[in-house]
């Protein structure tokens, strides 16, 4: 007598699991961005971050590129300073008080490895590249949503 196996027959062919769900950080990034130039004020960039409630955005050229990023903590420094010397906030601009070095992420990067890069930088928003231009921003608050939007996902 022949033994017989308890589980049944096997598939032949085991599929792989294919998601719908949106993974990649252009999925969740802000493309409607405040953007600042390196002219501006710093009292005009405060004025923008009241008016538009952000913590900072991206600092453009003439020709559109990337050259810094301005946020609440830059304007921190110019606050403090101008108290310190007793001068007033109106006359300093964002170029000297903007971060210059500005880590940034491409576009087609999944949000799970967007979030190594928050983690690793300790950054509150990225800028998104793709090709070597601005498409958008991400925050670590675009993360956590996207991956309340996921939770009921199974990653393998």
């Amino acid at each position: 007598m022949g033994i017989k196996s308890f589980m049944g027959p096997r598939a032949k062919t085991v599929l792989k699991k294919e998601y719908d769900a949106p993974i990649l950080v252009s999925d969740y990034m802000t493309q409607n961005l405040i953007t600042f130039t390196t002219e501006q004020s710093i009292l005009e960039v405060m004025e923008q971050f009241a008016k538009h409630n952000i913590s900072g955005g991206p600092v453009l050229d003439d020709n559109g590129f990337l050259v810094g990023i301005i946020s609440e903590a830059d304007c921190m420094k110019q606050i403090s300073e101008s108290k310190y010397f007793n001068q007033p906030i109106l006359d300093k601009s964002v170029e000297k008080f903007m971060t210059r070095e500005v880590e940034t992420i491409p576009h087609d990067i999944s949000i799970f490895d967007a979030a190594g890069i928050f983690d690793k930088h300790n950054r509150r928003r990225l800028p998104v590249m793709r090709d070597g231009l601005l498409v958008g921003q991400i925050s670590r608050k675009d993360i956590v949503i996207a991956a309340l939007k996921l939770s009921g996902q199974n990653w393998k």
